[in-house]
C-alpha cells in the first residue's frame, strides 16, 4: 500500500492521508510510485491542494504525514505540530525536542512550559 498526504497549497498543512492500493500505483516503489499515485488521486483534488507520498515506515520525507503536520518542501519532510514554544526542531529527524533532555531514570515526566523543565508524574 502507498500512502499519500493531501496538502493545502497555501499553508502546506496536511489535510488528510489516503491509502492507494499497490495495483493502482502499478506495484512501483518510491519515488516512481509518487507520480502514478498522484495521477490516481487527482480526481479527488480540491482547489488549492496537492498530494505528496508519505512513508508509513519513515523511509522518506522523515516522518509519516498526519493531519495537522506541515510539509516543508525545502527539507522535503513532514513535520509534526510544535508541541511547545520552547521546543526546537531537530534538523536531522524533523522532530521537535525539548530544550532539556527527557530524564533517563525510569520515572515518568511531563513537560512544564512555564518552568521549562520536566516535572515528574506520580502514578
Amino acid at each position: 500500500m502507498a500512502h499519500f498526504a493531501k496538502i493545502d497549497s497555501t499553508t502546506n498543512l496536511v489535510l488528510e492521508v489516503n491509502v492507494v492500493n499497490n495495483e493502482d500505483v502499478k506495484d512501483l516503489t518510491f519515488p516512481e510510485s509518487e507520480a502514478v499515485g498522484i495521477a490516481f488521486l487527482t480526481p479527488w483534488n480540491t482547489d488549492g491542494t496537492y498530494w505528496k507520498q508519505t512513508s508509513y515506515n519513515n523511509n522518506f520525507r522523515k516522518n509519516y504525514a498526519g493531519i495537522g503536520f506541515t510539509y516543508d518542501s525545502v527539507r522535503d519532510a513532514f513535520i509534526p505540530e510544535q508541541p511547545f514554544n520552547s521546543w526546537l526542531l531537530n534538523e536531522d529527524t524533523c522532530q521537535w525536542e525539548a530544550p532539556i533532555p527527557y530524564p533517563n531514570d525510569g520515572n515518568f515526566y511531563d513537560w512544564d512550559e512555564t518552568t521549562l523543565s520536566w516535572k515528574e508524574v506520580v502514578l
